[in-house]
């Protein structure tokens, strides 16, 4: 039993830890990004979209890598620190609060991005859709939205848990996801998450659980199908090795669909 001080919060109301947690893996995320638009886009790729930006950790990478970036998120506190970032760097600030499967842009953008699983919080087939054709009207036709989806392997058992340590100066978190419960009949998967939070004055843990939509691999084919504006031209796992693309089968669980923007919807 841990004697820390246990606040049952939101992981995304502290955008702090959330953004230290995550972050590990921004460098691999932005070459990966940029890398898909050199061998995957057509045309232009200067112009990128994140829904469920968070933190805007990937946004604030490619802003210095001097790309046009904008995106969004419905956790204010999320974007209030995204574009308090930017406002420190003397940039535009580039996020908004909307719902991603219910928002609207003024321009099209040539890349989008979601990789760490943001996309199985919409928790039923028709938002699911309504994000995807959302995105569709995002994204000019021949432009790409890269997804990041860990899927419900079929012939062999889904990963349970899992662990991992971050640090930043005197800042250490150590975060913990396990299974609470899966429901094959409703497809909502629970999963309880918590930070352990360590500085020089305080150790405390966060505790929440994250309520996900479960995908197929033939699931997702049949969503992505079904949005009308979308093809897989390719397919990674979260290695994000652009040199080794990934057929995905019943036993995959992490990838990231390279979908490029078809023409408009009938």
């Amino acid at each position: 039993m841990s004697d820390l001080e246990i606040i049952d919060e939101s992981i995304y109301d502290h955008p702090k830890y959330y953004d230290l947690v995550f972050n590990a893996d921004c460098a691999a995320e932005v070459k990966f990004i940029v890398g898909c638009g050199t061998k995957h886009c057509t045309g232009k790729t200067n112009r990128l979209f994140e829904p469920a930006c968070g933190t805007g950790r990937l946004l604030y990478s490619l802003a210095k890598r001097d790309y046009d970036v904008a995106g969004l998120d419905l956790n204010a506190k999320a974007v209030d620190f995204c574009n308090a970032r930017f406002r420190k760097a003397g940039r535009p600030e580039p996020a908004f609060v909307a719902d991603m499967a219910d928002f609207r842009v003024k321009r099209k953008y040539d890349i989008a991005f979601n990789t760490i699983n943001s996309f199985r919080h919409l928790g039923t087939e028709k938002a699911s859709r309504e994000h995807l054709v959302c995105m569709g009207e995002a994204v000019r036709v021949g432009g790409l939205y890269l997804l990041g989806v860990h899927l419900t392997p079929t012939d062999v058992p889904p990963s349970e848990t899992e662990s991992w340590s971050a640090r930043r100066g005197h800042l250490a978190i150590n975060t913990h996801m396990w299974t609470n419960s899966r429901d094959k009949k409703t497809r909502i998967e629970r999963f309880g998450i918590r930070f352990d939070v360590h500085s020089p004055t305080r150790s405390f843990r966060i505790v929440d659980e994250l309520v996900l939509r479960s995908y197929t691999p033939r699931q997702m084919d049949r969503l992505i199908e079904s949005s009308g504006c979308w093809e897989v031209v390719e397919t990674y796992d979260f290695a994000y090795d652009l040199s080794e693309p990934i057929e995905v089968d019943s036993t995959t669980e992490d990838v990231v669909y390279v979908l490029r923007r078809t023409k408009k919807r009938a």
